[in-house]
């Protein structure tokens, strides 16, 4: 089964971004490539020094993640010691989840159509926040505002980063890719 947004994507999208941006080459107009989903977990480290992966605050943000991505999510340690956080090379600081496909387009139209407008006092997105090479990152500070998760199971607030990376040129053609899949930004 094709989602929803792919569907919107070859049919409305592609076209008009053929006409907007007067390209013939089918492979050079500007595509989602990749959605990374990544969760820093500094707390539940301070928790179990050694054996944070085993902490309540560590499974429930790994149950969290794989829930609403679909999938599981990979352990990123820590690549060097630092004494003023308590960290030594090797813990587990937190999680990441690379989405393609059909799951990544599953995932952008949760985002954009439930999720981000859940979030409390939502004006829109900032358009500012590409890196100059046509991706475009944004920060959640709860992963509650998703409907997968069951707001009576949340004991601890986690807040996780979304990297959306395209295949754009600059930061204007991945905006317009972004605004004409329905991400709501501000204007």
């Amino acid at each position: 089964m094709t989602p929803r947004l792919l569907e919107k994507y070859q049919q409305n999208v592609l076209p008009q971004l053929r006409t907007e941006l007067g390209r013939k080459n089918p492979m050079s107009i500007p595509k989602l490539e990749k959605i990374v989903v990544s969760m820093g977990l500094g707390k539940a480290v301070a928790e179990g020094l050694t054996k944070a992966r085993e902490t309540k605050r560590f499974t429930e943000a790994e149950s969290a993640l794989a829930t609403v991505t679909g999938q599981k999510p990979v352990i990123c340690k820590a690549r060097k010691s630092v004494s003023n956080f308590k960290l030594r090379a090797g813990y587990d600081v937190g999680l990441k989840v690379t989405l393609r496909g059909l799951r990544m387009y599953e995932f952008f139209d949760r985002l954009v159509a439930l999720a981000v407008p859940r979030v409390r006092d939502f004006r829109g997105l900032n358009p500012g926040s590409f890196d100059g090479r046509g991706n475009y990152a944004l920060g959640l500070t709860e992963y509650g505002v998703f409907p997968e998760i069951n707001p009576d199971k949340v004991t601890y607030q986690q807040g996780m980063n979304i990297t959306i990376c395209t295949t754009a040129r600059n930061d204007a053609e991945a905006r317009r890719l972004l605004a004409l899949l329905g991400m709501p930004f501000k204007s």
